[in-house]
């Protein structure tokens, strides 16, 4: 009778809400006081209240003097930005940690406490306290998607569920460096170009503005008609002196417009991803790009256990491409109902044809896997070179472009004066 009461309770409380787990979460205090010799001591440690640090402490054998909870900023949680990066390296640290026999919790306490900034200190501690409350590692950081995406919560699942946690996490590890480390490639060849071309159009605003309105009195005293291009030119600085907010306001509200539009907007984003795809030079590297990440995510989740079709639910959030994300979508649809995974990437015409036949023999030889580690690895190299060789050739560009663009301004500002001279 007590066995069959147990299974009832036990069974209500699978069936009803979840019990809370971790009713007092993590703080940060900030603590001073003396050791056995009399020597001044300060620091910072979480714990889930002041009376348990205090204990803490004692046994370290530091008499506390003053323990109390930092403050928090006025805007907000203090600290920088907890990025993919810093993901990656403390994906690195808890697996070496593990591997080397430190009970995860108390490796969790030794990676926060080495933290300098309070966003992932905080992240961190309160992983730490949901795992000493009994929850999973896949459970504590699935309560914080913004850093722990889909993938890396069902490659962590998988490993749990398959007692290598430890060789799962550092291959997560080592997947996010390689993954940040080609991101910041593509973006330093994006951005270069993109910034010194803006730099490019303030200099020609700040000409417009300030030096040709100086040059507009000395046209006027010529008392001849100005060359059509100069004419130009001091009609266009006319509009800037008077309407400058105007043209800043076009520019923001364009930008703004694009950014909101890419966010809210399916067809927009999948039409700019699409017409990117098609650059010269760019869309090259852009297509590798997608297809490198593609062959890494999914050679690590299939590789972690999860089933084929549920990997490739989650790789297509990871290819970073509007256009790729919808075509592995359609490839899980196809491999859903029976299709073979080379077949279903065939069908969708973005995969060039080597990769759909190393994936048919990765399926042929059961070592799909590595079949698509090779691929990305590939792949990587391809862009790493594409990047590489568009550095190389954009910079003699952009300086063509920047000698055209500010040289023809200083021609017209005197081809007046060259007119007048010949005159003479």
């Amino acid at each position: 009778m007590a066995a069959s009461k147990a299974a009832v309770r036990t069974q209500t409380q699978a069936q009803g809400a979840p019990a809370v787990r971790n009713p007092n979460p993590m703080v940060n205090f900030i603590w001073a006081g003396t050791d056995k010799r009399g020597r001044k001591m300060k620091g910072e440690q979480l714990a889930k209240n002041a009376n348990l640090l205090r204990a803490d402490l004692r046994r370290q054998g530091i008499n506390p003097s003053m323990v109390r909870a930092k403050g928090k900023s006025v805007f907000g949680a203090g600290g920088a930005r907890i990025t993919a990066r810093d993901i990656a390296i403390f994906s690195r640290q808890i697996a070496t940690m593990m591997q080397a026999g430190i009970p995860m919790v108390s490796a969790f306490e030794i990676i926060g406490g080495g933290q300098k900034n309070p966003r992932l200190k905080n992240l961190l501690g309160d992983i730490r306290s949901q795992i000493e409350g009994g929850s999973s590692l896949h459970e504590a950081i699935a309560k914080h998607p913004v850093q722990f995406d889909e993938l890396y919560q069902n490659l962590v699942k998988a490993g749990e569920g398959a007692g290598v946690l430890d060789t799962v996490l550092d291959t997560v590890a080592t997947y996010k460096e390689r993954i940040e480390t080609l991101k910041g490639k593509i973006k330093k060849a994006l951005y270069y170009p993109a910034a010194v071309i803006a730099v490019a159009i303030i200099v020609s605003a700040i000409l417009l503005i300030f030096v040709v309105p100086q040059f507009q009195a000395v046209f006027k005293s010529f008392g001849a008609d100005l060359p059509a291009f100069t004419q130009m030119l001091v009609s266009a600085s006319d509009f800037m002196v008077k309407y400058w907010w105007m043209a800043l306001l076009i520019v923001i509200g364009t930008i703004v417009g694009i950014v909101m539009l890419l966010k809210r907007s399916t067809k927009f984003a999948h039409f700019v991803d699409r017409m990117a795809l098609k650059l010269p030079i760019i869309g090259k590297i852009l297509h590798e790009s997608a297809i490198s990440r593609f062959a890494r995510t999914l050679a690590l989740t299939f590789k972690a256990g999860v089933p084929l079709v549920e990997a490739l639910d989650t790789v297509a959030g990871a290819t970073g491409s509007v256009v790729y994300s919808d075509a592995v979508k359609q490839i899980r649809d196809d491999v859903a109902v029976g299709y073979q995974l080379n077949l279903a990437m065939k069908q969708v015409n973005l995969f060039p044809h080597m990769v759909v036949s190393m994936v048919a023999i990765g399926e042929e030889s059961g070592a799909l896997d590595a079949m698509l580690f090779k691929i990305a690895e590939f792949y990587e190299e391809e862009v790493n070179n594409a990047v590489d060789s568009l550095s190389s050739l954009l910079e003699p560009m952009i300086m063509i472009v920047i000698g055209i663009l500010v040289g023809s301004m200083v021609i017209g500002m005197y081809l007046p004066i060259f007119k007048l001279a010949a005159a003479v």
